[in-house]
């Protein structure tokens, strides 16, 4: 349809909050970078699950940051909870049952799960999983990032999803993720010559 031209949608006070945390965060205020962070908040808005995906250096992290403390200054409290799942063993990850003792040791990404159940109605957290897709613990994921959104455990636990939790995973490929898990999440691609190299030198001028 060549002569199809594509409405765009404007978000005013989101960029205005994004152009006052950028300076705040003594980062450069770029078009192509800034509109990563508008690709990113359109996404979370219909995805419970994203992936944000490139090399480092790219500027995942920061869109991040500066996506979640505009919103915060829009009067929706946002907060993360990092963890790496590709320095851990799977049972550290989700959990370890004893079966001399039948007795049930929660890991890190499920204790971090159950504390997003904790939160109060009016605040957000993002679990942030930064580190390379493995399909060892990936694929135990598939059940929070479909539909059902609950977190199922070794010992038979059901651990439904927060309403007001995201999950984003901060990876560099997607090399070892099968076609099921990422069907499941909204993508956001990033690449390094979205930040030009004047970029950097501003950046380092400041």
């Amino acid at each position: 349809f060549p002569a199809l031209v594509l409405p765009t949608v404007g978000y005013p006070e989101l960029e205005g909050c994004i152009a006052e945390k950028v300076t705040e965060m003594g980062l450069v205020n770029h078009a192509p970078w800034i509109l990563k962070v508008i690709q990113l908040y359109e996404t979370q808005r219909v995805r419970h699950g994203m992936m944000t995906l490139g090399p480092s250096g790219a500027g995942k992290t920061m869109c991040i940051y500066a996506l979640m403390r505009s919103m915060t200054q829009m009067g929706q409290p946002h907060r993360e909870m990092r963890m790496n799942p590709k320095a851990i063993t799977a049972p550290q990850m989700f959990g370890r049952l004893d079966v001399s003792t039948n007795d049930w040791t929660d890991g890190i990404f499920s204790t971090l799960w159950r504390k997003t159940l904790k939160i109060k109605k009016t605040e957000y957290v993002w679990l942030i999983l930064d580190g390379p897709v493995d399909a060892i613990w990936i694929e135990n994921l598939n059940s929070v990032l479909d539909d059902n959104k609950t977190l199922t455990l070794a010992n038979g636990d059901r651990i439904p999803m927060s309403p007001n939790a995201k999950i984003i995973f901060e990876v560099h490929n997607i090399d070892n993720a099968s076609p099921a898990t990422v069907s499941r999440n909204g993508m956001v691609f990033y690449v390094c010559f979205c930040l030009e190299l004047r970029s950097y030198h501003k950046s380092l001028a400041r």
